[in-house]
């Protein structure tokens, strides 16, 4: 039975009253690490909370999603790691999250990038198999990173997601020894039987790739 893939709005969805972004993402920064660090924050993301132990990937914050939404597994020793799949999620980072955490959605990523900032929310073990790609063989073999936005705005893509995003793929990618190239860190697009169009034209392959292979 095939695997369902990430089911955020599909389609080439315009985001919602698009903002002007260095004003309005530095406050959004602003806001959102202050209610991290007081504890008051009022999205699915800061009601989750934070394990350390819980992470992969060193300075994420682990927010799980639904039990549901991904397969326990024992990778690498039951299936290997092979590739990193890129997704731009149509969807803001706590609503991202708050999907991970309904289990009627039946989807996942193992990772999710804000866009403001660059911070890491960890919501499936990377030794388990989120339900993100669409394709059972990739989402057996593939760490996927979703990155909040929508594909035709490129103000989503911050330097600062860029810079957080290729830093956690060149970890994964040394932890997995994935070569650092664009066969194995792909789109969502380029997964074969793949109808979603993200992270669509408008991510920049050649500087994301520049970081990882820098990071």
């Amino acid at each position: 039975m095939r695997t369902l893939c990430f089911q955020l709005p599909t389609g080439d969805t315009m985001a919602p009253n698009a903002p002007s972004r260095r004003t309005v993402l530095r406050g959004a920064a602003v806001t959102l690490t202050a209610a991290a660090a007081t504890g008051t924050g009022t999205g699915a993301a800061a009601r989750a909370g934070s394990s350390p132990a819980a992470v992969d990937h060193s300075g994420a914050q682990w927010l799980p999603a639904s039990p549901a939404n991904y397969r326990v597994a024992r990778r690498p020793s039951s299936c290997p790691v092979d590739y990193v799949v890129i997704h731009v999620t149509h969807e803001h980072f706590d609503d991202t999250v708050a999907v991970y955490r309904n289990p009627d959605r039946r989807t996942s990523t193992h990772y999710v990038v804000r866009s403001a900032d660059g911070h890491i929310g960890q919501c499936v073990r990377e030794k388990d198999i989120a339900r993100h790609a669409g394709d059972d063989d990739y989402d057996n073999r593939s760490i996927g990173l979703a990155h909040e936005g929508w594909v035709h705005d490129p103000a989503w893509f911050t330097e600062e997601m860029y810079a957080a995003s290729a830093a956690l793929t060149a970890a994964v990618c040394a932890r997995y020894a994935i070569p650092l190239d664009r066969t194995h860190i792909r789109g969502h697009n380029e997964v074969p039987h793949s109808s979603h169009t993200d992270p669509g034209c408008n991510w920049d392959w050649d500087h994301y790739l520049e970081l990882v292979r820098k990071a």
